[in-house]
């Protein structure tokens, strides 16, 4: 599969004064860089980096990110809950990409406790049950219509399923030995925080791994990612593990087989980004309030035109990878499409 993003045979490892070379993303996304590289790695994708760039606020002015809000989200699930298993993964978060942005989180032993967060209906679940016994394993979600389909799974069955919220986990410090979380940071209205709350969840030695989407290059995808929810850049995300005080962090690349390595629309999983916890206790990160009271009544009108325009947002990249395919079946192999 094109988890490497470049036909699987690329493998960047990026420092002080990054570059990415044959990437496809031709520095337009990123500040100037050097390069450091290797290649002929026969794995994945995988990229360590010390990004000297300033982040992005967590919902700028000129990306209002509808559904990167919790109430928005809740509602959004609401009605995808229904088809999400059927419509979304197949275009982008199949087995193959689950199983390959799974593997640097180490699931190397059954007895491992494992929390997924945001974990849904249990796709990303499917496959740590490969490798963990599932009474170690926790589901938690926000949405109960979402769990409401993880409990229907079989191979789920002796998991436990809690609604929560990433951002205030419901977890002792020091609890897991692994944290998944993949296809929910971008519904995260302070990114930062959630990724804090993974640092204080695990036990000394432990390690996290997010998987989500990457900010496209293509700038109709650019404008309704922005319009949609969160699509972090690749260097945000590492600067978000180091600040929450992980160490070892590294970023491999994921897409679907036919994706051909393009990064243009920065399809919903784009990257599995692991870090590990190098001392016991809570992150040394401190934090303001949070970014989103739940607790405060919006506007109905507001909801609703935010609503749908994050809906014909999403419609956008549920068509996306359609394309995308058709494209794969047309142009000549070897050519980027």
């Amino acid at each position: 599969m094109a988890s490497a993003m470049l036909n699987g045979a690329e493998c960047l490892k990026l420092t002080r004064g990054l570059g990415f070379s044959g990437s496809n993303l031709h520095g337009r996304n990123f500040p100037k860089f050097g390069l450091v590289s290797s290649f002929g790695c026969s794995k994945a994708a995988t990229v360590s980096m010390t990004p000297k760039c300033s982040l992005s606020a967590s919902r700028p002015a000129s990306q209002p990110r509808f559904i990167q809000h919790k109430k928005e989200a809740f509602w959004f699930y609401r009605f995808l809950s229904i088809v999400y298993d059927h419509i979304i993964n197949p275009g982008h978060w199949t087995e193959d990409m689950r199983d390959e942005a799974l593997e640097p989180a180490d699931l190397n032993n059954r007895n491992m406790i494992v929390v997924d967060v945001g974990g849904g209906t249990g796709f990303t679940t499917l496959g740590i049950v490969k490798h963990v016994d599932a009474k170690n394993v926790t589901i938690l979600d926000q949405s109960p219509h979402q769990l409401a389909k993880a409990k229907k799974k079989e191979a789920l069955k002796d998991c436990k399923i809690i609604e929560g919220d990433a951002e205030d986990l419901p977890f002792r410090t020091d609890y897991a030995d692994r944290y998944v979380s993949a296809g929910s940071i971008e519904y995260w209205p302070d990114p930062q925080r959630g990724i804090k709350e993974a640092y204080r969840v695990l036990k000394l030695g432990g390690k996290a791994c997010i998987i989500g989407p990457v900010y496209p290059t293509f700038w109709l995808s650019r404008f309704f990612a922005d319009v949609w929810m969160l699509f972090p850049k690749e260097e945000e995300y590492i600067q978000w593990f180091k600040n929450a005080g992980f160490k070892d962090v590294q970023l491999k690349r994921i897409g679907p087989k036919w994706y051909r390595g393009v990064r243009r629309h920065g399809l919903i999983m784009g990257c599995s980004v692991t870090g590990v916890k190098p001392y016991s206790g809570d992150s040394p990160l401190q934090l303001g309030p949070k970014e989103e009271d739940v607790s405060k009544p919006i506007n109905p009108l507001v909801f609703l035109y935010r609503f749908i325009l994050g809906a014909m947002a999403a419609t956008y990249y549920v068509l996306v990878p359609i394309y995308m395919w058709i494209k794969d079946q047309i142009v000549p192999k070897g050519q980027p499409i």
